[in-house]
């Protein structure tokens, strides 16, 4: 593996800075996207039964936005659960974005990773024919030696290239797949929520409960 960092030459450099910053980025995001961490299982059924029997107060508020994204969006909710549905919506789907845009962090600069390793592996290619074709200007044609080693340096790039933006590009779909599929099922919870705290319907069991005694 040192054999070919060192034939790729100084163009080798920012390619390996890039695969260790796609691999931090990379551990990172899965550690942060895990599902535990974005949707604990049950905290929807248990907001939700909090709500419905009234045992919420600041405290508890604050307590459950602090413990998952989740958490942070029906927090939300609850926050102007007094308030008609419309207003309850648009609080989260301002809190969503939000939530949202804090998952996708690093997936910018993975996809810029993605999309830099290839054209950095052309630019070392371009380095190692330009090399090449000075060898051949200064030593002729008879160096195999010095055409040999052009011509590795651009190939050793190109594949360096590719094996940077490749796995790169994987993740990063992959990421933005996953978070896609939590929003709609937080979208689900948080729906959910509002059905329990619309004061519409509260007003409902109020009406209904005296024709049922």
């Amino acid at each position: 593996m040192l054999e070919l960092v060192k034939a790729g030459g100084w163009p080798m450099l920012p390619l390996l800075l890039l695969s260790a910053v796609a691999l931090a980025i990379i551990v990172e995001r899965f550690w942060a996207l895990r599902r535990k961490a974005v949707l604990p299982p049950g905290l929807g059924a248990e907001v939700r039964a909090w709500a419905a029997r009234g045992t919420l107060d600041p405290a508890h508020i604050e307590s459950l936005r602090g413990t998952a994204p989740l958490g942070a969006l029906l927090a939300a909710a609850l926050d102007v659960r007094n308030r008609p549905r419309e207003e309850i919506r648009e609080r989260v789907e301002d809190v969503g974005r939000h939530i949202a845009f804090r998952m996708e962090r690093y997936l910018n600069a993975l996809g810029t990773i993605a999309a830099a390793g290839p054209l950095l592996g052309l630019f070392g290619t371009v380095v190692g024919m330009i090399q090449m074709f000075m060898g051949v200007m200064d030593h002729g044609v008879g160096d195999v030696n010095q055409l040999a080693g052009g011509i590795g340096k651009a190939l050793v790039c190109a594949a360096a290239g590719m094996i940077v933006a490749i796995p790169a590009l994987m993740f990063h779909r992959h990421f933005r797949a996953r978070i896609d599929g939590y929003i709609v099922q937080m979208e689900h919870e948080a729906i959910a929520l509002m059905d329990v705290i619309d004061p519409r319907s509260r007003r409902g069991v109020q009406v209904q409960a005296p024709v049922q005694g």
